[in-house]
């Protein structure tokens, strides 16, 4: 296993589990106490997370896994959710798109949708995210417009008042949320606050609010509030989302689709 392949798995366990120790690790990923050590003491290093006496715990109270170190958690999930996403976007429609896992599989299933493999344009995309900008650029039947602002390197989303005076100016037919928490009370939210204003912003500026989150995020809380639920008019989920949690948000107006 490569350094990359472990860091990404240790960080994901760590998130998961909220502590490592040593021995522990070793054994999930099958390979030396020593190795799992150096690669604690090298992580730490980058503020990924805190050394513990025989371990490592997560880096403060509200963990956010950056986008780069993230594998495929809940792939075939994800790919099923932004398939369907993807099935709700028109031809010719304004779609924005914000940062994420899931988004970015739903950019994917944009881009091979062959009734979108060409037009004047065949979609206008906007987005906040660099990763999607970056795959659908190439895609010369889609235009794309990029929000401007900061770069989070923790999510490559661009956020800060730049981003807002662009989707200011703009309208969009929908727009895809991914999220990390999203309950009926609390709403849609995100870690970062600055990161929540950008997509708060983007779904004012939409006339249908799309959330696309596989069940491990329903009924979640998180720091920043991005929208009420009433806000949002689909919830695109996996089959494993309890039919309580699908009651309620059907309860609460939003049509839910379970892939």
């Amino acid at each position: 296993m490569s350094r990359d392949a472990r860091w990404k798995a240790l960080l994901e366990l760590l998130v998961e589990r909220g502590r490592l120790d040593v021995e522990e690790a070793a054994a999930d990923l099958r390979v030396s106490a020593a190795t799992i050590r150096r690669d604690f003491d090298q992580l730490a290093e980058q503020q990924m997370l805190v050394r513990t006496r025989g371990g490592a715990v997560v880096h403060g109270v509200s963990y956010e896994l950056p986008l780069r170190y993230k594998t495929a958690r809940h792939a075939s999930e994800k790919q099923r959710i932004a398939k369907a996403v993807a099935a709700l976007v028109s031809p010719g429609d304004a779609v924005g798109l914000t940062g994420g896992t899931t988004t970015t599989e739903v950019a994917r299933a944009l881009a091979v949708r062959g009734d979108l493999s060409s037009g004047p344009p065949a979609l206008t995309v906007v987005t906040n995210a660099l990763n999607i900008a970056n795959e659908l650029a190439v895609r010369p039947q889609f235009k794309i417009v990029v929000t401007g602002g900061v770069a989070r390197p923790q999510s490559y989303e661009l956020v800060g008042p730049l981003a807002d005076g662009v989707l200011g100016q703009l309208t969009l037919d929908v727009a895809v949320l991914g999220v990390v928490a999203f309950d009926v009370t609390h709403g849609a939210a995100a870690h970062d606050e600055a990161e929540a204003a950008v997509n708060r912003l983007l779904c004012e500026r939409a006339e249908r609010v799309v959330v696309a989150a596989d069940s491990s995020k329903l009924g979640r809380r998180a720091f920043a509030r991005i929208c009420a639920a009433d806000a949002v008019d689909t919830l695109v989920t996996d089959t494993a989302a309890s039919p309580d949690a699908v009651r309620r948000f059907e309860e609460a107006g939003v049509r839910v689709v379970a892939v």
